[in-house]
């Protein structure tokens, strides 16, 4: 069977999982439904597709137990909340602006202390015996997120608060500026969700080495580039888990496709969302997305999410309304034998989709009419994807994507590739592993070409921390946005870089 890798990706109605080859040829695939427990759908989603004789060299998995966890409020530790950065930040709280019900069930406690770095590299030094005393007023804290000013320019200071905090407490910290870019609250509320879902992730991962154990193989998580991460990444970092989900599908559209730039639609059970591939990954968000009611700057896919999943209700008016029966379709549709009408029932009606019983929805013209309503929808959210005149390409994937008609308007070309539907999966399996970088420094005469290097270089340890072979490390992108405003010369330089995963422990 050659080198054989396995992609599992949770979704919020069904869990996917795929076998695949080498050449990434779909060998055995997978759907079962989503529980209130996600780990009893990966493990039987494994058990159908996992070979008798083995040979997987990769398990990589895409979840949503983070981002549910946020949602729902549900398993989240305690967190003690300390900011470096008193007295300059004193003027607007940690937490200000937060939900109240993610506050009650997320803050331990909340510290400004002095401390924190400024853009030019002055800083305001620690006071030890003030963190101490911080962390030794709040017993009930089950992890610790500390975030300085200006820290992704320079981590020492977040660096000597972990060390003092550890000295006190055996709870795990989390790092500003190993978890968000610039800007500080959105870096804060980043941090404190990261340290917020540590436990439940620590789970996941821990039952992902077990089945990656059984299976001799390497395990990986997906994050929110579509890239791959180790476990021991995913456990210092869990935040960047959250928006796998839509990457893992843009990741797998890309290999069905073999197309690097274009639009994504990924029709679900609840939702259709379309993203854009730029250089074969999925185009990051530009501006700060909201995380359960909370602004963060976590890298995060550039995605719109529009009602048109295959289990949207079609409400009792004949309109297409925007809930979804979402894991409960396979007994609540008609075309199930139950007496929902869904967004499925409209597409089996019209013979759009081929899926469980089409006399209960023969000659529903009142379903049939809601598709051009989806189909409206879904053309709305490309053409809010879109940033060029004109026409544009759509790779159509997931359970849904038969619901939705070819004759979009805005769109020149659909491709509907082989095995769409389980295309999260696909990406999950075929995903490379990356590293970002993101800093600022002086560029003045030979300065630039150093700083270029020195952004290249932190990315690509990040990479190989993630799991990557280092000998085929490839630059994917590099950016730079000259600062105003300064005495010198001062650019913000970002990069990228992808390579293939070490698939067997040295």
């Amino acid at each position: 069977m050659g080198e054989a890798r396995i992609g599992v990706d949770v979704g919020g109605t069904n869990t996917d999982a795929v076998l695949v080859d080498a050449t990434g040829h779909v060998l055995a695939r997978a759907k079962v439904p989503t529980t209130d427990d996600p780990s009893e759908g990966i493990t039987a989603a494994l058990a159908a597709v996992a070979p008798a004789e083995g040979g997987v060299q990769l398990l990589a998995l895409g979840t949503t137990h983070g981002l549910n966890a946020i949602l729902q409020r549900r398993g989240l530790r305690r967190v003690l909340v300390l900011r470096l950065g008193a007295p300059g930040t004193l003027a607007v709280p940690p937490l200000a602006g937060w939900p109240q019900d993610l506050v009650r069930a997320v803050a331990a406690g909340v510290v400004v202390a002095r401390g924190g770095v400024e853009v030019d590299g002055r800083s305001t030094p620690l006071d030890a015996d003030e963190l101490r005393r911080a962390v030794e007023a709040m017993p009930g804290s089950e992890a610790v997120a500390i975030t300085g000013t200006f820290s992704p320019l320079d981590p020492s200071q977040e660096l000597e608060a972990a060390g003092v905090v550890a000295s006190v407490t055996d709870a795990p910290c989390s790092l500003g500026h190993e978890v968000g870019g610039l800007g500080l609250r959105e870096r804060e509320h980043a941090t404190v969700l990261n340290a917020a879902i540590g436990g439940v992730l620590g789970g996941v991962i821990a039952g992902l080495e077990a089945e990656a154990a059984r299976l001799g193989a390497r395990g990986f998580l997906t994050q929110n580039d579509g890239s791959l991460m180790a476990p021991a990444l995913a456990r210092r970092i869990p935040v960047l888990t959250l928006g796998s989900g839509p990457s893992n599908s843009l990741r797998g559209a890309a290999a069905l496709t073999g197309l690097s730039d274009v639009l994504v639609a990924d029709v679900g059970g609840t939702s259709t969302d379309v993203g854009a591939l730029a250089n074969g990954f999925a185009r990051e968000s530009a501006v700060g997305v909201s995380i359960g009611g909370v602004v963060t700057n976590v890298r995060m896919p550039d995605v719109v999410s529009v009602a048109a999943g295959g289990g949207t209700l079609v409400d009792a008016d004949g309109s297409l309304g925007i809930e979804s029966v979402g894991r409960r379709l396979t007994s609540e549709a008609l075309v199930f034998g139950g007496t929902t009408p869904t967004l499925t029932d409209a597409g089996v009606a019209a013979g759009r989709a081929r899926i469980g019983d089409p006399s209960r929805v023969a000659g529903r013209e009142d379903l049939i009419a809601t598709l051009a309503a989806a189909d409206a929808r879904v053309a709305d959210a490309v053409d809010r994807m879109h940033l060029d005149p004109g026409g544009t390409d759509l790779v159509i994937v997931g359970g849904g994507a038969p619901l939705i008609g070819d004759d979009l308007p805005g769109v020149a070309t659909t491709y509907r590739p082989t095995d769409a539907d389980v295309a999260n999966a696909i990406g999950a399996a075929l995903a490379p592993v990356a590293g970002e970088a993101d800093l600022v420094a002086e560029v003045g005469g030979d300065g630039r070409a150093e700083a270029l290097e020195a952004c290249l270089a932190i990315a690509r340890r990040r990479a190989v921390e993630a799991g990557a072979d280092p000998a085929g490390l490839e630059t994917v992108w590099i950016d730079e946005i000259p600062l105003a405003y300064l005495d010198r010369p001062v650019s913000r330089l970002r990069a990228k870089v992808a390579g293939p995963p070490v698939t067997r422990e040295a």
